[in-house]
């Protein structure tokens, strides 16, 4: 079922992304328009879940599902957030969709917040995104120019305001629960799971659906093309296209659109247009740096969330970061250690801790000064913090540590015994886009 193809939730527009008129001549509010006369919000939920869709922030969790327990839970105060917080090394697609497709977004949160029955609908956004945050604000001035958001919406007696609420420019808080207690005035820190699902006790203590920007993206095309149409490309259970943020050692970084089971081989060749100079590829970190890497004899593997859990690795956001062999594995490894380090919020002394002492240990073996006792003590501290926070940060910076270990053993142990790195001090590029 996979085929490449034309984007589909990527739409030409013939004008700024801001333009209402642009957006309204591809179809734009038309699934808004139909929520608002004819579907119901159970109608809406029903849809999705035969749709398929999964959610396109990490997780997977099949849309539908999270939508239905939201609407139907037994606390009737709702509220909505579309967590547009995004801060992970090699992961840029939200702000792609931000800056090029605002009004489609407006639409999915409109959608969202009219389904899930919300009090009240946020768009929380990483301060550091200006331009895209700017966009949106002129896509929402127009929609409420033309009556989609504010009060008694096209005559229906709905109202939804949206609020752009800017954000932290911190990877944990784009954790969901931090997320939200950031917008309760409190510090960024992640509550522990289970119990507080944000389904079940979210923002103000009520029940709160969130969903990230691409998941939202999809909702419109979904409702205005059909279940059907969306389940064309894509793998049986894991229907429809994903955004693909690709950096790295590949001639064209950029966000590709690509359905979901497309190989890492075939979107490193055929979007990135290969790796530059002529090199090998080394690894592939399929899911950003939290992820399992997986290596040059893996490139065949499917992208999608089952294909990649069942290799021991995952699909998270898509951030598919290309790693060539003119790289110092312990110097990438490095590079992603300090910044979990400088991402951790303290608030679990394993991770606060854990992720100090891994980056040390990191940055003495890559100075040429560490030992064999030292290795081991490395690999011992990912087994003590894995698993240990509330969020999954400290689990990412193991498994990091854990997977260069498992695959370049060898680059670690030569720098033990060198005393030194023994790739050059000016390595190839390996900034992550």
């Amino acid at each position: 079922m996979v085929t490449l193809t034309e984007p589909r939730v990527l739409q030409k527009l013939d004008g700024p992304p801001w333009d209402i008129d642009a957006y309204l001549k591809v179809g734009g509010y038309e699934a808004w328009k139909k929520c608002v006369r004819e579907l119901s919000p159970e109608q809406v939920v029903q849809e999705l879940k035969a749709s398929g869709l999964r959610g396109r922030g990490g997780a997977g969790f099949p849309t539908g599902v999270k939508w239905d327990k939201v609407l139907n839970h037994r606390v009737k105060e709702h509220y909505f957030v579309c967590n547009a917080g995004e801060h992970e090394p090699g992961t840029f697609k939200d702000r792609h969709l931000l800056k090029t497709a605002p009004h489609q977004l407006i639409e999915g949160c409109l959608i969202a917040s009219h389904t899930a029955r919300a009090k009240a609908s946020f768009i929380y956004v990483n301060h550091e995104y200006e331009e895209e945050r700017e966009n949106l604000k002129r896509a929402l001035d127009q929609a409420k120019e033309r009556g989609f958001v504010g009060k008694n919406i096209l005559g229906s007696g709905i109202d939804i305001d949206l609020q752009v609420f800017e954000g932290h420019g911190s990877y944990v808080a784009g954790e969901e629960t931090a997320m939200l207690e950031s917008m309760q005035g409190r510090p960024a820190m992640p509550r522990q799971k289970p119990p507080f699902y944000p389904t079940d006790f979210g923002l103000y203590g009520k029940p709160t659906l969130v969903n990230n920007v691409e998941t939202l993206c999809n909702i419109p095309r979904i409702l205005y093309k059909g279940a059907q149409w969306f389940t064309q490309v894509g793998t049986e259970k894991c229907p429809g296209t994903m955004m693909f943020s690709l950096s790295g050692a590949v001639n064209r970084p950029g966000v590709y659109e690509m359905p979901m089971g497309i190989t890492i081989r075939q979107l490193i060749e055929t979007c990135g247009g290969g790796v530059p100079g002529g090199r090998k590829i080394k690894a592939v970190f399929p899911g950003g740096p939290a992820f399992s890497m997986i290596t040059a004899d893996q490139l065949d593997l499917a992208m999608d969330f089952d294909s990649l859990k069942k290799a021991g690795t995952g699909l998270g956001s898509a951030g598919v970061i290309v790693v060539d062999d003119a790289t110092c594995m312990v110097r990438q490894t490095l590079k992603f250690s300090n910044f979990f380090k400088g991402e951790s919020c303290g608030q679990c002394p394993p991770c606060r801790m854990g992720t100090i002492n891994l980056a040390n240990l990191m940055t003495k073996i890559e100075a040429g000064e560490g030992t064999q006792n030292d290795l081991d003590s490395l690999l011992q501290l990912c087994g003590f913090v894995k698993g240990t926070g509330y969020c999954t940060l400290v689990t990412g910076a193991s498994v990091l540590v854990q997977s260069s270990v498992k695959l370049f053993r060898h680059e670690f142990e030569e720098h033990i015994r060198l005393h030194r790195c023994p790739y050059p001090a000016a390595s190839v590029d390996t900034t992550v886009h």
